[in-house]
């Protein structure tokens, strides 16, 4: 389960899409991209292989929640 997910434009201008995404997984803190597209591009530090799958999963719910709904 993620927790303190947060997220903000990556562009000032927010007509172009693009998102820095942040969040805790199991005490670990993770950054990324969210791209137009879906496609999630880690910063410095991905989760476990483990567990990505059910990581971006959550987190294309979450974007499609808060960002496109």
């Amino acid at each position: 389960m993620l927790s303190h997910f947060q997220y903000r434009p990556l562009y000032e201008h927010n007509n172009l899409p693009g998102w820095s995404l942040s969040f805790y997984f199991k005490g670990q803190l993770y950054q990324a991209v969210y791209h137009h597209d879906g496609h999630i591009e880690w910063v410095e530090l991905s989760p476990p292989d483990s567990s990505i799958h059910d990581i971006s999963s959550q987190i294309h719910e979450l974007m499609l929640f808060h960002v496109y709904e």
